[in-house]
């Protein structure tokens, strides 16, 4: 059974803050900076787990980020599923249900962690952010929002030396969103055409 569409959303959305966080020592904060200064695009694959109170769901994919404010992810696994952030309008497609969600991106992210793509400053405007410990070889920094209507808790990113490894979020309702990266491309040969995108013929488009 899929997560209803809104969490998903907000999940994935979630995601795209993992390009813009560093490591989780004693010069994380400055690390962290800079990534978020230098990274104007990444791309690669990942796995998503969302564990609710009664039931766990793992997905897989891979996304395209291009700065400013453009991003792609592609589920591929159980399910497709396409999300597409073109600056303007935030696009969910759901191949199984033949429908096209459309939502105005700056309303969509607002101060969620998927601003950063848009707004580099977004980091420091948005975020507390400290060293949170190793686990399985992993350095963390938590991220927590500033604001108290965000929708989560608090962030985790984490890297396995100077590589993103992964991601952890836990939002208002106390679902936990795990996320491993692979295959990270931090120089991608990535164009601002690459993140249009036009509904299919015959599917049903709903306005948001």
């Amino acid at each position: 059974m899929k997560l209803n569409r809104k969490t998903l959303l907000k999940t994935t959305l979630a995601l795209t803050l993992s390009a813009s966080i560093g490591l989780a020592n004693a010069a994380a904060i400055d690390a962290l900076k800079k990534f978020n200064t230098d990274t104007d695009g990444i791309s690669g694959t990942f796995s998503q787990t969302v564990q609710s109170k009664k039931r766990s769901q793992t997905t897989h994919g891979d996304f395209q980020i291009l700065r400013p404010g453009l991003f792609k992810w592609d589920y591929t696994k159980p399910y497709k599923q396409t999300i597409v952030g073109d600056g303007t309008t935030i696009w969910l497609y759901d191949q199984d249900l033949a429908q096209v969600t459309k939502r105005a991106q700056n309303q969509t992210i607002g101060d969620s962690p998927a601003a950063i793509l848009s707004n580099k400053n977004a980091l420091d405007a948005s975020y507390t952010l400290k060293e949170d410990g190793s686990e399985g070889g992993i350095d963390y920094v938590r991220a927590t929002p500033k604001s108290n209507n965000a929708g989560y808790q608090f962030i985790r990113i984490g890297f396995r030396g100077d590589a993103l490894a992964a991601m952890q979020l836990r939002d208002s309702f106390g679902n936990n969103t795990t996320i491993r990266f692979n295959n990270l491309n931090t120089r991608p040969n990535l164009s601002r055409s690459q993140f249009t995108f036009t509904p299919p013929k015959g599917v049903d488009v709903l306005s948001q």
